[in-house]
């Protein structure tokens, strides 16, 4: 089988759909871009992304099936990200008083990259419904069969950059929130805001 654009326009539909369902990583996002902008959702996407490929790599090379076995792994996957993200929420408070003492020469947050990158990747990778997410979707679309090398690389492809593109748009939606930040309260409100909401997205992944 050699896939063309129409044949995964479908998958590339239900991922859309998939992403444009709010949950814990739109929440992380939405976070991220009303504090920092979009280029502060960039890394906690792109880990998204990496973390969105591996589960269809695993089905479509044969192993997705035994993910059972991996469960204590998840779990710990799991958890590892909602650390992550609760260190990021409660270094948003933190810096809260500091980023409303910078709102009139327009500064923004500027957390690290690489704690956002891990975060999504980690909450992804870690997370069961993604197994089972990819699991039934991809033989619905896909003769598993069937497929080419080439075919994997275009799934793989759609796989990251949908949700990648899609988590962006979340992103850039809230980052407008950042033109009431010339205001030091509203800068101060919203820092504390956005660390709350990562501290309970971090709890919520790790009791989910």
């Amino acid at each position: 089988m050699t896939l063309t654009p129409p044949m995964l326009l479908p998958y590339a539909g239900a991922l859309a759909l998939l992403v444009a369902t709010p949950g814990p990583v739109v929440a992380a996002l939405i976070a991220r871009a009303a504090t920092g902008g979009v280029a502060a959702s960039v890394p906690l996407a792109a880990g998204v992304a990496v973390g969105d490929v591996l589960w269809p790599l695993a089905a479509m090379l044969g192993i997705g099936v035994v993910a059972g076995v991996w469960a204590d792994a998840l779990v710990l996957l799991r958890y590892l990200g909602a650390v992550i993200l609760v260190w990021m929420g409660v270094q948003l408070i933190r810096k809260a008083e500091a980023a409303a003492r910078r709102a009139t020469g327009g500064g923004l947050a500027r957390e690290s990259g690489w704690a956002g990158f891990a975060a999504g990747l980690l909450v992804i990778a870690g997370n069961p419904k993604a197994v089972l997410f990819y699991l039934g979707v991809l033989p619905g679309f896909f003769d598993m069969a069937s497929l080419t090398a080439a075919d994997v690389v275009a799934i793989c492809l759609v796989s990251a950059l949908v949700p990648f593109l899609g988590n962006l748009a979340w992103a850039a939606v809230f980052a407008r929130a950042r033109v009431l930040l010339a205001d030091p309260v509203a800068m101060r409100r919203v820092h504390v805001a956005a660390g709350l909401a990562l501290v309970g997205v971090g709890l919520a992944v790790a009791l989910g």
